[in-house]
């Protein structure tokens, strides 16, 4: 069986047991949305524009509710010892954190989709640009928090800390996908054209596809520790 066929069977599991329990995908949900509904309301439109905040907004809340997730992404499996026995099968290391990544990104898109149509309804926000050009500076940026978040939850997993220290590890290295993030979905608000854009994309795809390749080498040795 190929590597891509061993991502998409680790997928699969995961976000089978996901839909099945629903504890982490609701949770994710409830505090995008509750986060929507308080930035809404602690804005002051009649000093701020909304379409100026409304990219920091959404990204924010999107790392906050992907950092929650990825910190139970491995909680059923190392409650049972499941996630040892398949450490056990021919399954390639690296196929294991690609395919939990992917299903981690899964719900990331889920929680992001549902941030920026409840954040632009808070807001009132009714032409909030192309959401072709929304969709493509997403996509590396979701990339890489679904990589990042996917290795340090494991990480965590093996300190006496657990979660609590996830946001300290994952946040500071996250700074780039926020910053360059933000600046681009900023300019697509504001209806900006795509070479003004695009640069800060780049970017974050460099960012997505580094950290999954250095995830890919390092997970081997975190996940048999």
């Amino acid at each position: 069986m190929t590597s891509l066929r061993w991502v998409a069977v680790v997928a699969h599991k995961d976000l089978r047991i996901e839909f099945r329990a629903g504890g982490r995908v609701v949770a994710m949900i409830a505090l995008a949305v509750l986060a929507c509904f308080l930035f809404a309301f602690a804005l002051d439109r009649s000093q701020v524009s909304a379409r100026h905040v409304a990219a920091s907004l959404t990204w924010l809340t999107v790392l906050f509710a992907a950092t929650a997730g990825a910190g139970r992404a491995f909680d059923t499996e190392e409650e049972d010892g499941a996630f040892r026995h398949l450490l056990l099968t021919p399954i390639p290391r690296h196929a294991i954190f690609l395919g939990k990544t992917a299903a981690n990104l899964v719900l990331i898109w889920m929680v992001t989709l549902l941030t920026f149509i409840a954040l632009t309804a808070f807001l009132g926000l009714r032409d909030p640009g192309s959401l072709t050009h929304h969709g493509a500076v997403f996509l590396p940026g979701t990339i890489g928090l679904a990589a990042t978040g996917t290795f340090f939850g494991l990480v965590s997993r093996h300190s006496s800390l657990g979660d609590t220290i996830l946001p300290a590890l994952t946040f500071p290295l996250l700074v780039p996908v926020i910053f360059f993030g933000a600046t681009a979905s900023a300019r697509v608000f504001m209806e900006r054209p795509w070479p003004e854009i695009s640069g800060s994309v780049r970017l974050l795809w460099a960012f997505a596809l580094g950290f999954t390749a250095v995830g890919c080498v390092l997970f081997r040795y975190v996940a048999e520790e």
